[in-house]
């Protein structure tokens, strides 16, 4: 069974594209969200393996609600829009699926088979690239790790203190030690600070080592966690953890990165 999660602030599209859904045998709702803010809260509590994700809504919109997620929960995405011919163009340079508003019976049959064939790791990973690639374009909120590292040179000797990330059209001056935790897709970084979501383009292994590891540790393939944010730690199968950032942030330690997990346990005990 697919388990999928519907995200549309209009109450029709969404209980429209569920009786759609209906007929097919291998997918499964498991919620429906009207807003931004309840997606990120379902997929937590769900883990939908499929997302169809309204683009525009007030507030948090489809494109906040992608920056806000880590790779490691991140479904696959199946775009419902009304959006202009500029996006659908972004979509399809990224071999992205989208369904068109009002939904055509066809191409949502062609949508959930291509779904249907996401579910082994490496494509998930490449599909996951592929939407924060395609944030990227349409937002322009992006910048290289070198170029982050380089406008925030400074005179301190060692580790990098400070990254700056341009966001839109401004830049966003960040004290590393105050990054929560990084996750990767690709060649895009998600770096979470207090709450909000900055994009760097670059690879995981060339962050790492630049951070400080008494501080940074990795817990995931595509994942760094700051030490000092975990609240608390749960054992999960296989040997595998789950941590707690803060209230609502959990991430998952994997059996690869064990051993990792002394490091972590010495601070937040």
């Amino acid at each position: 069974m697919i388990r999928a999660l519907i995200v549309d602030d209009e109450e029709l599209a969404r209980r429209g594209l569920e009786i759609r859904l209906q007929k097919f045998d291998d997918i499964e709702i498991c919620a429906q969200s009207k807003n931004g803010r309840e997606a990120l809260a379902d997929v937590k509590e769900h883990a939908p393996d499929l997302m169809f994700l309204d683009v525009q809504m007030p507030g948090m919109d489809g494109f906040d609600v992608l920056r806000a997620l880590s790779s490691s929960n991140m479904p696959a995405v199946i775009f419902v829009t009304a959006y202009d011919e500029f996006a659908l163009k972004a979509f399809d340079a990224n071999a992205l699926d989208y369904l068109l508003k009002p939904i055509n019976d066809e191409r949502l049959a062609e949508a959930i088979e291509r779904a249907r064939h996401n579910a082994d790791e490496k494509l998930a990973d490449e599909h996951c690239g592929k939407l924060l690639q395609m944030v990227c374009d349409l937002t322009g909120k992006e910048f290289s790790l070198e170029s982050a590292l380089l406008a925030a040179e400074g005179k301190d000797p060692g580790y990098p203190q400070r990254l700056a990330i341009r966001d839109g059209a401004e830049t966003a001056c960040i004290e590393v030690d105050a990054i929560d935790w990084i996750d990767a897709a690709g060649d895009y970084m998600c770096v979470h600070v207090d709450g909000a979501t900055h994009v760097l383009r670059g690879t995981m292994a060339k962050l790492e080592s630049l951070l400080n590891p008494e501080v940074f540790v990795r817990v995931h393939r595509s994942a760094i966690v700051n030490r000092h944010r975990v609240t608390a730690m749960r054992p999960h199968r296989n040997g595998e953890y789950f941590l707690t950032l803060g209230g609502d942030t959990e991430l998952k330690l994997s059996r690869k990165y064990k051993g990792n997990i002394e490091r972590i346990a010495h601070r937040s005990t």
